[in-house]
């Protein structure tokens, strides 16, 4: 737990506070709790105040009156009668500061008598009013019908005698009492201490016997005399009745934490615990549920304690007062906890945002998670090994439904007399079997990996004999000891989860270059981790948790410290403990390789934490004085039995002169040990320098860490919600930048990593945290909403009314929008306009997709889809320009209802139209997308007089069509399927029928129906026999169009025979019709870039690659930069008749078989290579398809590339004599130095797999 202790306080506590009715200014009704007035009197809550508190002031830690009222009685006030029960309750709470320091308050709250007569007299005139209200409800006419159906509302007239009877107070009759509480505000967390301290202070109250002493004296001593316990000590003093035990863990243990564990896992059982605890990892919004202040407390601190070396960077109230409800819209991430009064359950909680929330409602065992969270690492193997900890202290890793008598059933239930009643007989003969339930599917995983991997659960009784077998003198009971040893276990288990997983964190921590004052000024645009390379060398599986977990704040911040403290005197405490514990990993890990597998290891180093705790509690390291009399005046500090006293303050308002804890003049040892705890604990040392450092790295993200707990004027509230607009609109910023420095990789390449770019996983987690943003901003100041998604009520309340405005005959909506999709559709000018922008449209797409079930999935999926079109700015755009409905949904100090962070923040997302996201179609594979298909005859030769039936096949990267027939007099068709993915090639062909089978085609043209992406397939060939190479089908690569005129005239000049250039324009200005004739030297170039792209294309992580097809057979591939190798210096025997190179090849075949007939001797290798070839020829020239010369051509440089074949083939080329008959002399086939470095070229394709696409090998069998 990141304990930031106020620096100077070395005393176990700081003050002690009092707090109650104040008598003098009576009843005052707590309207801030929002407690209703339906409610009889002894329910409502009423204004308590701070009576007193010892002493005024302390300098290191101001007394903050409001926080410590509101947190000592959350709910205020409350009354009861003799009828009641009145057990003391105990609580803790936590003050964090604006530095985020904390300080601790421990509570007990208990009853006591009302003396006032004024008090009870108003109390007894509240129940008149109440009951005289109720009477005439009942009696309401009218209510005669509605009353069988309102089960809750009073029965009938006899039922008011019921009710005055258990809810009532009668003056005369009645004896009324009032809560009070006593609390201790101390700089540590001493939980079981102070409640102790408690306990007997209020037992002495109580007690017919007055305590030995004054109460003054206890106070005193506690306050003055008692120090804390240096690191790695203990310490006992004295209570009133008996002694106090408290240790505290050296600098090299894990932090202090000393509240009970199993108390959470009782509550809501391992698999809770572990998601819950996920949650938290990821920086999720978390509310916690409970009637029982004890409960939020120990489960937030629990939870934050086990994320050890992490801390959780954002808003922490474990329990939030009932006045700071407002404080649940915060647009941040937050750990909060919520006072739950027992009687309304989670339906009646009307929360503003709840797309990203984790509800746990702690007295039900239940928790409700947000959508696809990931699973943590190892979940299963790290479930079985909490359950054995647990269940070897007898707790149930299923949890207790029913916490309340379940401890004291299981407390002697240890394994140790499980094997001692195996022997009877009367256990199954594993633990686990017996012990949990069996429906529970996790459960079941765990067995059968108990039974895998051979774990043996016998084990578990052996350490504790080993432990009761000392017998050693313990100074606390056996029930703190057993919580300490669980607490260490349980955190062991956790700690070893995080030092195995980033064992080797410390290679991916990017050093900043330049001095430290401007590394701080930069901080939001440095990269501090290179998360890409770290996510790389992961499993797998771990990926998606790791690549959300990387991008928290809490990850920032420790990598930040990291930075910060290179040597390692300076360290942070837990970033100390943590640098120790993984360099011993890696040195038991000598072959750093083992760091890398997904193999679980378990925790080793349990038993020497338990050592060192168990030391300190059998021999105390100090004692502190024990409480004496102090100089009081006769007759001060006698008080009435049964009610808590106004203490003297004057003789608590200072301690003793003289005492050496107290004072800063301490002897040079405790000022040494006094510093070397500040360094222990990261105390905010006095180095201005660094404390503005850590200040500065810890409000990187978002700088409120509490709502301040003061009186609530608006002008408070205003204030702090300017700062969580503010932070919102810095949290787009900097998430709108780094995604669009991940999409193009400039940070990377700057930092000298070549081209990383971004991975799948990497990319879906940005987008989410997107997503994630947009619901906080959404939910920001929100009044009116449906359903979970804050976003998507938006919309659908957008929707609506625009359904309602466009059914009546004005509403014509802005002429702006109308006259803009008009001008887009012009300006394409190809025979596919763009499809019209429209927001209603794209969400009822998302509606139609029944896959969605949930409003919080439709949101995302919508935020996807237009980043997808690159429409995100302005839909949202378009949606807040309904300014009457922002106003009906939203309260003013909303984001949304800022004007100028608005326009910010929408200029932020702007950018994302920068960049190509395929994020909705890569995720929604399995949906239905309509798809629209035109093909492009040659304008000059059009195919008017066609009279064949053309069909189309389109592949993707996810799927293909098949063939498909198209309709001859339109040449279009839209079709329904499966999503394709990004769209690759398209097959297309004719059936060669009719009088006039020959068709110049242009290009093919394909449109995704949802995200608009529109496709274009290059062709300017014939289709036809006997005309250019023959071919009845072609296979054409495809490339995403740009909506830009430019390329629209360029591409339909494209020479006949000659992809489109591009790349190679700046070597040759091209007349339209002939061929482009290339040097060497270009041709050269030509091949070195088409293999480039294909080896860039290899070294991408698999999930990001793109088209291989496109870098062989699209436009400058591999097999146009061969093509061109053939085709220079080629022989054209005569003026009109062109010669393909297949011919060339065909002969070239012919005569390698006959040399092979006429045994020509040569060595092994050539003859292999040569049966390649002619096995590879015959099998392209007898397929049954119609593909042409120019395509047998593409099939065999594929081909060749699949099997590394096209080196060998070139050398044999270049030797075959048909090459001297069929090329000139200066070819470059005909140049030995050329051929060899084209050789050395192709040869680097070999250590590659290259798949190739159906599409490009259909009907070959090899």
């Amino acid at each position: 737990m990141s304990t930031g202790f106020s620096s100077s306080s070395c005393r176990f506590a700081d003050y002690f506070v009092i707090c109650g009715l104040d008598t003098d200014s009576g009843l005052e009704p707590d309207e801030l709790s929002g407690e209703n007035f339906e409610q009889s009197p002894l329910r409502r809550t009423f204004k308590s105040k701070v009576l007193a508190h010892y002493p005024e002031n302390v300098e290191w830690s101001p007394f903050d009156q409001d926080a410590v009222g509101m947190l000592c009685m959350p709910k205020g006030l409350s009354f009861r009668t003799q009828a009641d029960s009145h057990e003391p309750q105990f609580h803790s709470f936590i003050i964090t500061r604006e530095d985020g320091s904390r300080t601790y308050g421990f509570a007990l709250t208990f009853f006591e008598e009302v003396t006032s007569k004024q008090i009870c007299s108003a109390m007894q005139t509240l129940y008149h009013m109440h009951n005289a209200e109720q009477y005439d409800i009942l009696h309401t006419p009218g209510t005669e019908e509605a009353r069988p159906s309102s089960g809750a509302q009073l029965h009938a007239a006899p039922s008011i005698s019921r009710l005055q009877r258990f809810n009532s107070y009668d003056i005369s009759r009645d004896t009324l009492y009032v809560s009070k509480c006593i609390c201790l505000i101390t700089p540590m967390a001493f939980a079981q201490a102070c409640h102790k301290v408690l306990e007997q202070l209020h037992q002495a109250v109580t007690s017919p016997q007055p305590p030995p002493l004054p109460l003054e004296s206890y106070v005193y001593n506690v306050l003055y005399e008692v120090p804390l316990p240096p690191a790695g000590r203990s310490l006992k003093f004295s209570g009133v009745y008996g002694p106090v035990v408290c240790q505290r863990p050296s600098t090299a243990e894990l932090p202090l934490f000393d509240f009970p564990m199993r108390k959470m896992f009782e509550l809501l059982g391992v698999e809770n615990v572990l998601q819950l605890f996920t949650c938290a990892l990821l920086e999720i919004q978390i509310l916690l549920y409970s009637q029982h202040y004890q409960r939020l407390m120990t489960v937030a601190e629990s939870i934050t304690a086990l994320m050890f070396p992490f801390q959780w960077q954002h808003v922490y109230v474990p329990i939030l007062p009932a006045s700071l409800l407002h404080f649940l819209d915060a647009p941040v991430p937050y750990l909060m906890g919520l006072h739950s009064n027992g009687q309304d359950d989670r339906t009646k909680l009307e929360l503003p945002q709840e797309a990203n929330l984790c509800f746990v409602d702690i007295d039900n065992h239940f928790i409700e998670l947000p959508e696809d969270l990931p699973q943590f690492p190892n979940k299963l193997e790290f479930i079985q090994e909490i359950s054995e900890v647990l269940m070897s202290f007898g707790v149930s890793p299923e949890g207790n439904v029913h916490c309340t008598e379940g401890p004291a059933k299981i407390k002697g239930f240890r394994s140790a007399d499980m094997v001692s009643d195996k022997r009877n007989g009367n256990l199954a003969s594993s633990p686990l079997n017996s012990y949990l339930l069996r429906e529970n599917q996790t459960i079941a995983r765990l067995q059968a990996l108990v039974k895998r991997t051979g774990v043996s659960l016998e084990k578990l009784d052996v350490k504790e004999n080993a432990s009761s077998n000392k017998d050693l003198k313990m100074q606390c009971d056996e029930e703190e000891l057993k919580m300490h040893q669980l607490n260490i276990q349980v955190r062991e288990v956790f700690a070893n989860r995080f030092t195995q997983m980033f064992a080797d964190y410390e290679v991916f921590v990017i050093q900043p270059s330049q001095d430290k004052e401007s590394w701080f000024s930069n901080r939001d645009q440095m990269q501090n981790f290179d998360k890409a390379s770290f996510l790389s060398d992961q499993p797998e599986p771990y990926l998606p948790f790791l690549s959300r977990f990387l991008e928290t704040q809490m990850f920032a911040s420790f990598i930040d410290s990291k930075i910060l403290y290179h040597d390692d005197e300076e360290k942070e405490h837990t970033l100390r403990v943590f640098d120790a514990r993984v360099d011993k990993i890696r040195l038991l890990n000598v072959r750093t390789p083992t760091l890398r597998t997904s193999m679980y290891q378990k925790c080793t180093n349990i038993d020497e934490a338990e050592k060192a705790i168990e030391m300190r509690l059998t021999k105390i390291d100090h004692t502190a004085l024990h409480p004496h009399l102090l100089d009081m005046k006769i007759g001060q500090g006698r008080y009435e039995q049964g009610f808590f006293p106004r203490l003297q303050s004057d003789v608590l308002s200072s301690g003793p002169t003289s005492n050496k804890w107290a004072k800063r003049s301490a002897p040079a040892q405790w000022r040494r040990k006094d510093r070397q705890k500040q360094h222990a604990e990261h105390l905010y040392l006095d180095n201005d320098q660094r404390e503005k450092y850590i200040q500065e790295a810890r409000n990187l993200g978002t700088t409120i860490r509490q709502p301040k707990l003061s009186n609530l004027s608006p002008s408070v509230i205003a204030q702090t919600n300017w700062k969580f607009v503010e932070g919102l609109l810095k949290e787009c910023r900097n998430k709108t930048k780094r995604m669009l420095v991940e999409k193009m990789g400039r940070e990377a390449v700057e930092l000298g990593h070549g081209e990383v770019s971004i991975t799948g996983v990497e990319e879906n987690t940005l987008i989410a945290s997107l997503c994630d943003l947009l619901e906080r901003i959404w939910s920001h100041g929100l009044q009116v909403k449906q359903g979970k998604s804050a976003l998507w009520s938006h919309l659908l309340h957008y929707q609506e009314s625009k359904e309602k405005r466009d059914a009546t005959p004005a509403g014509l909506g802005p002429p702006g929008i109308i006259h803009d999709t008009e001008r887009r559709k012009s300006d394409a000018g190809c025979a596919m306009p763009p499809l019209k922008i429209s927001l209603i449209q794209d969400m009822r797409h998302i509606q139609n997709i029944s896959e969605i079930k949930t409003d919080v999935g439709k949101a995302r999926a919508w935020v996807r889809l237009s980043m997808e079109k690159k429409l995100l700015s302005r839909h949202l755009k378009q949606l807040l320009s309904d300014h009457e409905l922002t106003k009906k949904l939203y309260k003013r100090y909303a984001f949304l209802r800022c004007d100028d962070e608005k326009e910010q923040f929408l200029y932020h997302l702007l950018s994302f139209n920068a960049v190509d996201y395929f994020c909705f179609t890569n995720v929604f594979t399995t949906i239905m997308i309509p798809y629209h298909v035109v093909i492009i005859p040659s304008k000059k030769l059009g195919g008017s007089m066609f009279t064949a039936n053309p069909w189309v096949c389109v592949s993707g990267e996810l799927a293909e069509t098949g063939v498909l027939q198209v309709p001859k007099n339109t040449l279009e068709i839209t079709f329904e399927c499966q999503n394709l993915g990004k769209l690759t090639t398209v097959q297309m062909g004719h059936d060669n029928s009719g009088l006039y089978a020959k068709w110049l085609v242009e290009c093919v043209m394909v449109r995704n129906g949802i995200t608009g992406h529109t496709y274009k397939f290059p062709c300017g060939r014939w289709l036809g026999k006997g005309v250019d190479d023959g071919s009845l089908e072609r296979i054409l690569v495809g490339e995403l169009v740009t909506a830009s005129t430019e390329n629209e005239d360029r591409m339909c000049r494209t020479p006949p025979m000659q992809q489109s250039p591009g790349m190679m324009r700046r070597f040759v200005t091209i007349s339209p019709n002939s061929k482009p004739k290339l040097n060497t030297g270009q041709i050269q170039e030509g091949v070195g870039e088409a293999i480039n792209g294909i080896v860039k294309h290899f070294h991408k992580p698999e999930k990001e690659r793109g088209s291989l097809t496109l870098l062989l057979c699209g436009e400058y591939g591999l097999v146009w930069a061969l093509e061109q190798v053939f085709q220079h210096g080629f022989k054209s025997p005569r003026l009109f008749k062109n010669v393909f190179i297949w011919d060339f090849l065909e002969k070239a075949q012919v005569y390698f078989e006959s040399a092979e007939q006429s045994q020509v001797t040569q060595d092994e290798n050539y003859q292999t290579r040569v049966r390649h070839f002619c096995r590879f020829m015959r099998a392209i020239s007898s397929t049954p398809r119609n593909i042409g010369k120019d395509g047998k051509f593409q099939m065999l440089v594929c081909l060749g590339a699949r099997d590394h074949l096209l080196h060998h083939w070139i050398a044999l080329l270049a030797d075959c004599p048909i090459t001297a008959q069929m090329y000139e002399d200066t070819a470059l086939l005909k140049d030995h130095s050329l051929v060899n470095s084209l050789i050395r070229v192709l040869q680097t394709l070999q250590e590659f797999n290259i798949t190739l696409e159906a599409s490009l090998v259909k009907g070959i069998g090899i």
